[in-house]
Order: C-alpha cells, then structure tokens, then sequence
C-alpha cells in the first residue's frame, strides 16, 4: 500500500536563507505572517558568508561602470587589481555590462543614486533592533571604514566624493597623514591620506548574524526545512515547493535567492538582465596592531577587514560565470600590496573564499511583486551591498505583501522595470 506524503503549508514561503531571505521571514513575521524558510544548504553559507561585513549606512553612491578610456583599457589589459574578468564569459556577460555602462552614465546615474538612497539611509535602523533581539551585538565593530590612498590621483577622486557624501548628510572626516596613523598605527607610513565614514558599522562575523537572526525566527515561531526552490511551481491559488519533509504549500513565495535568483525567475518567464560578479576573501593571522576600522586601498580596489577568523582580505569584482571553477587571480595578486599596507601574518585558509553577488544593469535590486504570477515576490539583486540593504530591503517587501503604507517609494525596484 502506497503511503502519500502530507502536504504543509504555510502563510509565506521564503525560498533562500541568506541574509536577504532571514530578514525578509522576520519582518513578515513580525506583520504576524506564519513563515516558513527554504534552503537548500546551511543559512549564510554561500553569497552572504564572504563579504568585508559592512553595513554602509555612507555608501549613497552605488558602484558605476568606469566610463573614462584610460580606466576601461586597463581593465581591458588585466592591468588593474580591483577587477579581473574572463574571456570565454564575456560573450554571455555582454549585454548586462553594456546596460550597467549605459546607467553609469551621466544621464542615468542620478537615477541609481535616487533609488539606494533610502535603503541606505534606513539600512543600520531597521539592522539594529534585530541584532540587539538576536543578542549579537559583539558582532558590531562601531568604528567605521577608512579609504586611503599613496596617489595624487585617487586622492582628488577620493576627495570629491566625500564632498558630495556631506550633500547627504553623512558625516566624513578627512584624515591628514598624522592623524590616519594615529587611528591606525600599523598602516603604511607612506599612505598619504584617507577619508573616514564613521556612520557605517562592521559586522564582524557575517555568517554568524545570519546564523542569529535565523535562530530569532525560529525563537520566533517560524520553521526552516532544507528544500529545492527550484521545485516552486504554481498550484491552483497557492505556491507549492518541494523539501525534505515532503511538499510544501504557501499563499504566497519569496525568490530571496541572491545569485540564483534569476534562475527561477527565468524559469517563470522573466528576463531581468542581470550579471554576476565574483568575489574572493581570504583570512590572515594579526599582528599586535590589527586595524580597528575596515581599510580600503583605492588605489588597489580591496579592503582589509577585521574578523574573528583573522584579518580578511577581499577583493574587487571578477566577471566570470557564476559556476566556473574558481581562479582567485586577485587574492594572488593583491597579497603582496595589502602587506606592504598592513602587517599581516600567515594564511589561515587553505584556499580563498569565492561567493558571487547578483546585480541588475541600473545598480538597484529588485524588491516587488511578479507581475504575471500572483502571490509570487522577488527580493534579490543587490550587488555589493546584500548585508547593508537585507533588513531594510525585507522591510519594504513585508510592507507591499500585507498591504501597508511603505515608507519608501518601491517603484525604483519594481520587477518589470526593465
């Protein structure tokens, strides 16, 4: 005799427990939503485990394509450490990073700027309260990050842009050389100078909050199951999803699947243009003067982040295919720089880190309703900035499912905008 397995249901199924996917089932939760969370692997584990932890309440200004010739032939020659790309990928690359250039431009670019503006400024209120709930506030290094420079030119570029971040209302403090080594005695004395975004925080274990704030939603009520988000097809007026424990029905789902996202959304008949870039960290021993503050290297377009696992080294962007083997070219390359900018120690990981961040042509992720399948919801997208913008991101999604008032315009986001 044949035994059926039961179907579960749910209010809301949430398909993807990264950062992106934890918030979005807390702020529905907390609109009194019944949850449940699907991944196929451990919470944080892929996309969200490897980034410099910041929480960038100062970056009003998403990254643009560069648009001057001298900048695009060196990265055309590999001659530039920020980015690496590979040949065989460009072809499929081709038509995002000619949308991405086109929003880059003059005329566009003011548009990106609009649309982040209140993820940014909402991202560290709408973290704070879950990370006190999730009793994490260790996490928290509350020092900011410091850009700095060896060179005249990226030091007027550097220069400029915090000019224009005081528009915003941030606060920003440039650094003569004096003072940066008083802040960060083990820096390089030939630095030259830096600019210092104290507004930001730094998570310090990224895929530990992960591992928190799901831990709160399950303290909370809610249910995490591994499952196949892939599976997610329509059946009559629900969603049905297949898991470990069997099927797995819901009013309503969230593709929260950050890099994969588009998959299923290409599956259901969307083209949203998006590229992918790839990232690579690796963890070095510290010595007695570890930074206290993330440190960007403008000139050499990575950062040095202090973590519990070590000093950690991450790289600029990789333009690759999101499931090519890995070739962490930069890390190799960017080693040797980041000691001559800090004293690190020995390597603590065997190999580099490797994690891919989806991003769409105009800079802003993609929160909003599936405008052809009812019930359905997108919530990926967000390039470098999945941390910063998850929690506020989550919120303005859990406000346009259960009918409240948003407290941002969500049209910048929307799915068919493309």
């Amino acid at each position: 005799m044949q035994h059926t397995i039961p179907t579960t249901r749910s209010d809301i199924a949430v398909l993807g427990a990264g950062i992106i996917g934890v918030c979005v089932a807390l702020k529905l939760q907390e609109q009194g939503r019944q949850v449940l969370l699907i991944d196929r692997d451990h919470p944080g584990a892929a996309t969200s485990f490897g980034n410099a932890g910041l929480i960038e309440r100062s970056s009003v200004f998403p990254y643009s394509f560069p648009r001057d010739w001298s900048t695009l032939i060196a990265y055309a020659l590999q001659k530039k450490t920020a980015a690496h790309y590979h040949w065989k990928a460009l072809p499929s690359l081709m038509p995002w990073l000619v949308g991405y250039w086109r929003h880059s431009s003059p005329n566009l670019y003011p548009a990106a700027i609009a649309g982040a503006l209140p993820l940014i400024e909402n991202s560290w209120t709408e973290h704070a309260p879950l990370i006190e709930a999730a009793g994490v506030s260790h996490l928290v290094n509350q020092n900011g990050w410091i850009k700095v420079w060896r060179h005249q030119d990226t030091e007027e570029a550097s220069l400029d842009q915090a000019k224009q971040s005081l528009a915003y209302g941030l606060s920003v403090k440039v650094l003569s050389k004096v003072e940066l080594q008083i802040k960060e005695p083990g820096l390089d004395p030939d630095v030259i100078g830096g600019v210092h975004y104290p507004d930001s925080r730094q998570i310090q274990d990224p895929q530990a909050l992960t591992t928190a704030y799901l831990n709160l939603f399950l303290q909370r009520g809610g249910r995490f199951i591994p499952g196949d988000a892939q599976s997610l097809q329509r059946d009559g007026q629900r969603w049905q999803v297949t898991t470990v424990e069997g099927p797995h029905s819901a009013d309503a789902a969230v593709v929260a699947l950050g890099p994969w996202g588009e998959d299923l959304a290409q599956k259901l008949g969307y083209q949203l243009k998006m590229g992918r870039k790839r990232g690579y960290h690796m963890h070095f021993a510290a010595s007695d003067k570890a930074p206290q503050h993330v440190i960007v290297d403008v000139d050499n377009g990575y950062a040095l982040a202090p973590m519990r696992q070590g000093i950690r080294l991450t790289t600029g962007a990789e333009f690759a295919l999101r499931d090519a083997p890995p070739t962490p070219v930069q890390i190799e390359r960017l080693e040797p720089i980041a000691r001559t900018l800090y004293s690190l120690g020995a390597r603590l990981d065997q190999q580099a880190w490797m994690g891919s961040r989806p991003c769409t042509i105009d800079m802003l992720p993609i929160i909003g309703a599936a405008p052809r399948h009812p019930g359905l919801w997108f919530c990926f997208g967000h390039a470098h900035h999945g941390l910063t913008q998850a929690a506020v991101s989550a919120r303005l999604l859990a406000e346009m499912i259960c009918g409240r008032e948003t407290f941002a315009d969500p049209k910048p986001y929307r799915v068919d905008r493309f």
